[in-house]
């Protein structure tokens, strides 16, 4: 992107909800189910099939919009969105267009220790298309099964106003919404299955003119990455169409992941394309103010009320508080190991260093760990204690979350128990001084990366459980005399 140019980025989230059923009939929810086991009439499009609404659905909405500081309509219908696909099966969609359930909210980012408010458009209902399983071919035809296990899972569509200008800032958009969703506890926001996914909408202009330029949507964005990567190749490809005198098209395309490429899919479609009507099988939903009230005391605590509960009272930086709470399933660890052991700076530490490290290594859910708060305030406790060094622990670590073991249970087994008896470490820096002339003459000679190497090759004859602080007071000790 150059300085010439302003890129205005608006995005439309489609979130799954985890409701106990459909949309609009008593099918149950079932990620990964055999297909089409969770299927009825009214989700297989029947004729006669009449929907019922999910009042589960009413309120995940209620609770989404206030958490984004939305206004809740009082009166809001749903529209039969019209369209052919084959995993559609009635060829209409269940939606709101001009009467959605939430308007006019915001959700605020904040990048490199500057806040901004992203401003959010709308939320509304609507009901989930089936899925398409595309096999090799019969007799060298492509073919494609229809899965209506989907057909009918309870969306909502969160749509920003353009107020995004990077893609980092659509990045972190994404992910605030991802952690405020969470937090809620209205959806997985499981991004590898389709729970959470986004359409970028993304046009340029130049900077200082109002008027906004012609936009392109891309499709189904499934990964943050996925999504800071495509929104950065489309502002740049419509930055060379203008610069080369051309005239950009509006239009839907789709990112090549493999190619790192956006490709075109087709001519944009408007609301007039899907003749949207008022649905005659469903009244129009009233939500009172008892209603909302009610909602209202159920929401838990949020990401920016815990972000600023971890600074104030933690004192912990701004980074390592928005990285917490990114889950809610962190923080609940982290505030549990704390309760515990009351060392926020350092636990913080450990959750985002060695913790993120090995769940990710081992593409894991911290829900899914072995290791528990307490395990981990014990074996801090250790560490305070000096019964372990901080190399040993993250050895002991490691083995907590392979095993599940106590980390008391760990360091006896395996005899990991720091050294600290200063005649069997003077032993040790003994040989090594001997061994090691050449390092010893150049630190005599000022070149101080030598105690380093001196002090690994005493850790290394310790198998690591020598403890450091008492190493390097030997080692200085011994290498001052002359």
């Amino acid at each position: 992107m150059t300085g010439k140019y302003e890129a205005v980025i608006g995005l439309e989230v489609h979130v799954e909800l985890k409701t106990n059923a459909k949309a609009f009939c008593g099918c149950e929810l079932s990620f990964g189910a055999l297909p089409n086991s969770h299927v009825c009439p009214g989700c297989l499009g029947m004729p006669g099939a009449i929907p019922v609404l999910n009042r589960e659905l009413v309120e995940y909405a209620i609770k989404t919009g206030l958490a984004l500081n939305c206004q809740i309509a009082g009166y809001c219908r749903f529209d039969r969105k019209n369209y052919f696909y084959p995993d559609l099966p009635t060829n209409y969609q269940i939606s709101q267009l001009d009467l959605p359930i939430a308007s006019a909210g915001y959700l605020e980012i904040e990048n490199e220790g500057v806040k901004k408010k992203i401003g959010i458009n709308r939320v509304h209902m609507e009901e989930d298309a089936g899925k398409l399983v595309h096999q090799g071919s019969i007799m060298t035809t492509p073919y494609s099964l229809v899965d209506l296990n989907r057909a009918g899972t309870p969306l909502l569509e969160i749509v920003s106003e353009p107020d995004i200008r990077s893609p980092r800032e659509a990045s972190m958009y994404m992910e605030k919404l991802r952690s405020i969703l969470l937090f809620l506890g209205v959806s997985d926001c499981k991004m590898e299955e389709g729970s959470l996914r986004c359409d970028a909408n993304i046009s340029v202009r130049p900077r200082g003119r109002e008027r906004l330029g012609t936009r392109t949507e891309i499709k189904n964005l499934n990964s943050f990455r996925s999504l800071e990567r495509a929104v950065e190749y489309e502002i740049k490809r419509q930055i060379e169409v203008l610069e080369d005198g051309g005239e950009l098209v509006q239009e839907t395309r789709t990112w090549d992941e493999d190619r790192q490429v956006t490709l075109s899919m087709r001519s944009k479609e408007e609301a007039e394309d899907y003749r949207y009507f008022p649905d005659p099988d469903l009244p129009p939903v009233i939500i009172d103010r008892e209603w909302i009230e009610r909602v209202r005391e159920t929401l838990p605590e949020l990401p920016d009320q815990a972000r600023e509960r971890l600074i104030t009272e933690h004192n912990l930086s701004s980074y390592d508080a928005n990285l917490l709470t990114m889950s809610k399933e962190v923080l609940d660890f982290f505030d549990a190991c704390v309760a515990e052991y009351n060392e926020p700076k350092l636990i913080a530490n450990w959750v985002m260093g060695e913790l993120s490290r090995l769940l990710n290594q081992n593409n894991m859910e911290i829900k899914d760990c072995r290791i528990t708060p307490s395990s981990l305030a014990d074996m801090l406790k250790l560490l305070e204690q000096g019964t372990i060094s901080g190399k040993i622990a993250k050895v002991v670590f490691e083995e907590m979350f392979n095993t599940g073991d106590a980390p008391e249970k760990i360091v006896k087994d395996r005899g990991l128990i720091q050294i600290s008896d200063e005649s069997a470490i003077k032993a040790i820096v003994d040989e090594v001084i001997a061994g090691n002339p050449k390092v010893v003459e150049d630190f005599k000679n000022g070149k101080g990366k030598a105690l380093g190497f001196l002090v690994g090759q005493v850790m290394k004859a310790s198998k690591g459980k020598a403890n450091p602080e008492v190493v390097n007071r030997l080692l200085k000790e011994e290498l001052s005399r002359p």
